[in-house]
């Protein structure tokens, strides 16, 4: 692959690249849509990745070329970068990660570059494609420019970066991009970032498997909206308790400004929270604010237009699934004989509350999980920000060949369009390793 892509840049830009980076992909095992509310997640890094050819030019310009000709080339000083958040194309994830170790460092007149891109992870699929390109980008430019970063700084960086992009995430992506080690995956907290390993009981197999349904989360509104939903769950429980709701934003906040446990914590959201919509008026009522101030103060600006926000059923998945993350790393770490059938179960109960709590399923994903199931997989779950992507499923490894044989046949020879993918579909993985970069020798 690399010798491919070495020829392709020579035809392309008329020399040799000098460097090479690579960034992968994830799959998240449990833990959705929490890291940006402050709770542990349980990634590992995927064998697919984003690898980048690289060049430092003498001019002031970014040339970046695709390998697959679907996306076109774009060039552009590195002194103007514009990145255009109405249509999140290709380039513009690049330029994220550009901007971000551009304005890290105050570089005034960064290294122009001539880039050639390929990919092997699935796009708008919910193994972080989108992410890997960021964490590539900033590798990348970090190179060119003879900077040096922690792995846990560059992560930092590139998940503030990408919200120039509109997306508003909370950096498990770039996480475990950077800090993934082969053989394990990683418990990745926040604030302060780091990553513990988290040893995968033997005897299973995960396998991802995309519903071919694209699901790209900074060109939808679905997942923002859940990110102000839970942003607004916060406020109104820190008020009910007499915290200062003003300056608490995230869901772990109100937890570790009571003292209390994540049961206890769902609890209060029982009490305090309604299952019926709020509407914008409601939520000012409860807080004591005007519409205005909510508008202004609060609601960021694509939120302008929602009008109701379900606050109990977001909350109430955020803290039960923080609690399944620990009770994850509890069973893998102390091993116990059915350590396989605990798992799995974690593992479906995190997708019940994802498709009836947080909603983030599609009619696809909740097919295919029926189908691993159905067909021998221990659990079975969505994965990524969700309304479409991947499942993971964790598979007995002596059942694996049947188990695929099978779902190729439920699912993927049912339709001609998945039919056409298959190969890129459904595949097995272990443990990758993290983001690095390699000289030519």
């Amino acid at each position: 692959r690399l010798q491919k892509l070495k020829e392709m840049f020579i035809s392309k830009f008329g020399s040799a690249p000098k460097f090479y980076a690579r960034a992968p992909g994830r799959v998240n095992l449990i833990g959705e849509h929490i890291d940006y509310c402050g709770y542990a997640v349980l990634p590992m890094a995927i064998e697919q990745d984003i690898l980048i050819a690289v060049e430092p030019a003498q001019t002031q310009v970014v040339q970046l070329a695709n390998t697959n000709s679907s996306y076109l080339d774009f060039s552009t000083s590195v002194n103007n970068i514009q990145i255009n958040k109405t249509k999140p194309q290709w380039h513009n994830y690049f330029l994220c990660g550009l901007k971000g170790i551009q304005e890290h460092f105050g570089l005034n007149n960064p290294t122009g570059m001539n880039c050639l891109l390929d990919g092997t992870i699935p796009p708008s699929s919910g193994l972080s494609s989108s992410s890997a390109l960021v964490c590539c980008a900033g590798l990348v430019t970090l190179r060119a420019n003879g900077k040096t970063l922690s792995k846990v700084e560059l992560a930092e960086i590139c998940t503030k970066s990408e919200r120039y992009i509109g997306t508003e995430g909370g950096g498990m992506d770039q996480s475990i991009s950077f800090l993934a080690e082969e053989g394990t995956a990683k418990l990745i907290e926040f604030s302060p970032l780091r990553a513990t390993d988290v040893r995968l009981p033997s005897g299973a197999t995960f396998v991802i498997a995309n519903s071919c349904v694209e699901m790209n989360k900074a060109a939808t509104s679905h997942y923002n909206i859940r990110v102000m939903e839970c942003r607004l769950a916060t406020k109104i429980l820190s008020k009910s308790k007499g915290l200062e709701w003003r300056k608490i934003l995230r869901l772990h906040d109100v937890q570790a400004k009571l003292g209390v446990s994540l049961e206890e914590m769902l609890t209060i959201v029982e009490e305090v929270l309604h299952p019926e919509p709020y509407s914008a008026e409601e939520i000012c009522k409860c807080l004591g604010i005007s519409l205005e101030e909510l508008h202004s103060q609060i609601l960021s600006q694509n939120m302008q237009d929602v009008s109701t926000f379900k606050l109990y059923q977001r909350a109430k998945h955020v803290y039960s699934e923080a609690a399944r993350v620990l009770e994850f790393q509890k069973i893998c770490s102390e091993a116990p004989a059915n350590a396989l059938q605990l798992l799995g179960e974690l593992m479906k109960q995190s997708h019940i509350s994802c498709r009836e709590m947080y909603e983030c399923s599609c009619p696809e994903l909740d097919r295919l999980v029926d189908i691993c199931l159905q067909f021998g997989a221990i659990g079975s779950r969505l994965t990524g920000a969700g309304w479409g992507g991947c499942t993971v499923s964790m598979v007995p490894t002596d059942k694996l060949n049947t188990f695929l044989k099978n779902v190729k046949k439920a699912y993927y020879q049912t339709d001609g369009q998945r039919l056409a993918v298959e190969n890129n579909s459904l595949f097995a993985t272990k443990p990758g390793r993290g983001a690095l970069v390699f000289v030519e020798a």
